[in-house]
């Protein structure tokens, strides 16, 4: 049995119907007090990964787990109290979702610094383990949503910097062959999509893919800066700024992990635009 916590979430999501496609038996974690819709035969199970005991009967049965941060409450979470709690339990193997920043951000304290924390937990667990680093998620543009339903128009900053966009797809499958085959234990992969991708060019595919055309207003930093104060802490808007404006080399690159795992190339933001579209409609 497999525990996926972050189970509502963009990765989390697809990896539970990933999982119980294949025939795994599955409980999905998370913290809202409303059931999920889940594929037939998986068990919802309601904790926070702030307070590990509620992870207790999620557990219970389970040899892998799928350990997710909870975002802006990362901060408030213990890794080492819930993978010390896997282990009693039985489990074997856990796959982190971590991120790209711990290698290419290590001074940040939210890219670099606590993800990093987290990952030498999980390292220093006693379990087999792998470690996913993925680059800018391309659900990032679920943010323009009302304004492409309402104007069909989009506003961000640094219009022209590219960057190798994944689709959290993409993350679900390559975490699903971590979790259920051998061979993946002691692996740290960096996930990105298969090309540079800028804010403009995603806008552009996102009116090629509902017929109509976006129009796109750059922002400067400051504007863009204000906007994310409203959903981000100050120190994650400042990295996150700084990341998709000057972006390093190894940011820009775009990684084999995915072909690696997959045995075939990562999806395109066109591709997540395709299967993502009812939300701009």
């Amino acid at each position: 049995m497999i525990v996926v916590t972050g189970a509502t979430g963009n990765v989390g999501r697809t990896l539970v119907q990933t999982l119980a496609a294949a025939g795994e038996q599955v409980v999905a974690v998370s913290r809202g007090t409303t059931e999920p819709a889940l594929p037939g035969g998986v068990r919802h199970q309601r904790a926070d990964l702030t307070v590990p005991e509620s992870l207790r009967p999620a557990f219970v049965g389970a040899t892998a787990l799928f350990l997710h941060d909870t975002g802006i409450s990362a901060h408030l979470m213990d890794p080492r109290a819930i993978l010390e709690l896997a282990k009693s339990a039985g489990i074997q193997r856990v796959v982190q979702l971590s991120s790209q920043g711990v290698a290419t951000r290590p001074e940040s304290a939210s890219h670099g610094q606590l993800a990093h924390s987290f990952e030498e937990a999980v390292r220093g667990s006693g379990l087999a383990w792998t470690i996913l680093r993925p680059g800018a998620f391309a659900s990032n543009a679920y943010a323009w949503t009302e304004s492409v339903r309402a104007e069909r128009a989009v506003a961000a900053p640094f219009g022209e910097v590219g960057l190798p966009v994944i689709d959290p797809s993409d993350i679900a499958e390559v975490a699903a062959v971590a979790l259920r085959e051998d061979g993946h234990a002691g692996q740290v992969y960096t996930l990105t999509g298969p090309e540079l991708s800028t804010p403009r060019q995603r806008a552009e595919d996102l009116g090629v893919v509902l017929g109509e055309p976006i129009r796109f207003a750059e922002q400067t930093r400051a504007q863009a800066h204000a906007q994310m104060l409203n959903f981000m802490p100050e120190p994650v808007v400042e990295t996150t700024l700084d990341i998709i404006g000057a972006p390093t080399p190894e940011e820009q690159r775009i990684s084999p992990d995915v072909n690696k795992v997959l045995g075939r190339a990562p999806h395109t933001f066109a591709d997540w635009a395709r299967r993502n579209i009812l939300a701009f409609e």
